[in-house]
């Protein structure tokens, strides 16, 4: 049985006026459906690159992507992208923000059902009653709230997230993490999300991804966390598996960190 989404020998190579630069080489990665995978490495390693070619923004140049037995080579509204920036527009309410996605999306639906579906997807976030408010009259927090509202009202097959909470507070992080993690436990969505948080990553996702540095970055290991879900954050710190999980990542990042090289005198 084929996986629900799967990434086979990727590679990504970009010309420029410097010459080639290859970043990534054979990506190889199988994720089942309802599955939350989390990427992690240092910079420059070609994360962000995975899900731009998986969300159908970038062509790679060898290998590709297949969603349910299709080639994906150009975005849909099979996969809604989360980004670090939220990305709404500063003259449209939160509510317009949304509705712009549903109107494009569900057109199919009568206005009322479109309605009722952008109020759902605010309630989902808990910004229900900024519905009317503009971008600048809201918090990042919950500009970036709606921007994940907003990908799920499009009812993507996947949610993709590229370090959506990296630009915030810790204290709001805290918070959009977990309502990210009951989200996904009721709707059951599959999720790639992009991070350099360890904690962000063992807490959210059932496999981490580990890649190794570029140039000609792959995936270096595959870590499962087999933490039950639901899981609360304050459980997990003298949990012997969450401990286990996040030594083995920093392990593996520890490891392949640059640094400079050491002159003998």
């Amino acid at each position: 049985m084929s996986a629900y989404l799967s990434i086979e020998g990727l590679g990504m190579t970009f010309t420029g006026a410097s010459g080639r630069s290859e970043v990534l080489r054979d990506v190889d990665l199988k994720i089942d459906r309802g599955e939350f995978v989390a990427i992690i490495g240092h910079s420059g390693c070609g994360k962000s690159t995975v899900l731009n070619i998986v969300a159908g923004l970038l062509e790679s140049t060898t290998g590709g992507v297949m969603l349910e037995g299709k080639e994906v080579n150009e975005p849909g509204p099979d996969r809604a992208v989360v980004f670090q920036s939220h990305a709404l527009l500063p003259w449209l309410t939160v509510y317009e923000n949304v509705a712009l996605a549903v109107n494009k999306v569900q057109a199919k639906k009568t206005p009322a059902e479109r309605a009722q579906w952008i109020l759902h997807n605010l309630d989902l976030v808990n910004m229900t009653e900024a519905k009317n408010k503009r971008p600048s009259e809201i918090s990042g927090g919950m500009r970036q709230r709606v921007g994940i509202a907003r990908a799920l009202a499009m009812e993507p097959k996947v949610l993709l997230m590229d370090e959506p909470f990296g630009a915030l507070d810790a204290l709001t992080r805290a918070h959009l993490q977990d309502s990210v993690m009951d989200i996904q436990q009721k709707l059951g969505n599959t999720c790639i999300m992009i991070t350099h948080d360890v904690d962000e990553a063992v807490l959210l996702a059932d496999r981490i991804v580990m890649m190794t540095n570029g140039p000609a970055a792959t995936i270096g290991e595959v870590l499962s966390v087999p933490l039950p879900r639901p899981r609360r954050r304050l459980d997990l710190v003298a949990d012997p598996t969450y401990i286990a999980c996040r030594t083995r990542v920093l392990e593996f990042l520890y490891a392949r960190e640059r640094r400079p090289s050491t002159q003998v005198a």
